[in-house]
């Protein structure tokens, strides 16, 4: 089903050979249409590059959107969300499931500084095997021109890969936050339905909320993935972050009073956490 990579080395003015960035993508694609779709592209022989590497699930809507982080973790340096389109999926609303999940997750990465351009959404019918090769082509240029993910100065983020990796974590901690998961999964029902007091809640209104919990999540999953590498202050991540001392302060209250943090020792005048179970 996988076409042929495009491109080839580039030269230099002197003549000498450049290795070409050969984007590596993961493509999550429903079973029913943008899977069979891709099928349609290989069956017909129409060339797309083979940076893409195919994930079928039944539903664009079961694609979490911690599910949708984990690739980067794992050295991906794009990834795709292909379902059916609006009106056409089989199990009626999943790809507006999937359409707000990953339009929240551009939210999270925009707060942490990674190129929402590395989540791509798009809609394929079994039909449009030409339409894939085309949306796919199309994708690998734009990534190879963003660059690799956490490639430095090669990259449009400017971000090390231990940076990046760094990032991608906390995105993917505030994914699976309980309170993330709850807004992202009511927030259409809130601006439709309204609340239990029967009030709808304007859409810039979630919006607004949505960015605050995303602020508070990210600074909680940065706490605990900084704890869990080795003892640290407050001041240390509040340097680390480059956010108050006070935000840091709140958040990590919060992550004590629920067992996720313990205090380890106190140096100078600063306590200093750890997470709770981590050996350091």
């Amino acid at each position: 089903m996988a076409g042929l990579a495009s491109g080839g080395p580039v030269r230099r003015e002197d003549g000498q050979e450049l290795q070409r960035f050969e984007p590596r993508v993961i493509g999550f694609l429903c079973n029913w249409c943008s899977y069979a779709g891709a099928d349609l592209a290989g069956t017909s022989r129409l060339a797309y590059p083979a940076n893409l590497r195919i994930v079928r699930v039944m539903c664009s809507g079961r694609v979490d959107p911690e599910i949708m982080v984990d690739p980067f973790l794992r050295g991906a340096d794009a990834v795709m969300v292909l379902g059916c389109h609006p009106g056409d999926c089989h199990y009626l609303s999943g790809n507006y499931q999937a359409e707000q999940r990953v339009r929240t997750l551009w939210m999270v990465f925009d707060h942490l500084g990674i190129d929402r351009a590395r989540l791509y959404l798009d809609w394929v019918l079994a039909a449009e095997g030409a339409r894939f090769a085309d949306m796919v082509s199309c994708f690998v240029e734009q990534v190879r021109a963003l660059g690799p993910a956490g490639g430095g100065s090669a990259s449009r983020e400017g971000l090390s890969r231990d940076e990046f990796v760094f990032r991608s974590e906390i995105a993917r901690r505030v994914a699976a936050s309980e309170r993330f998961r709850w807004l992202v999964g009511r927030s259409k029902a809130l601006c439709e339905q309204g609340n239990v007091y029967g009030e709808r809640i304007l859409p810039e209104k979630v919006a607004t909320l949505l960015q605050g919990v995303i602020a508070d999540e990210c600074v909680r999953a940065a706490i605990e993935v900084l704890a869990a590498e080795a003892p640290v202050s407050v001041k240390d991540i509040a340097a680390r972050l480059g956010v108050s001392a006070q935000i840091v302060l709140e958040q990590a209250a919060y992550l004590k009073r629920r067992g996720v943090i313990e205090p380890y020792d106190v140096l100078g005048h600063s306590p200093r956490y750890v997470l709770r179970g981590a050996r350091v």
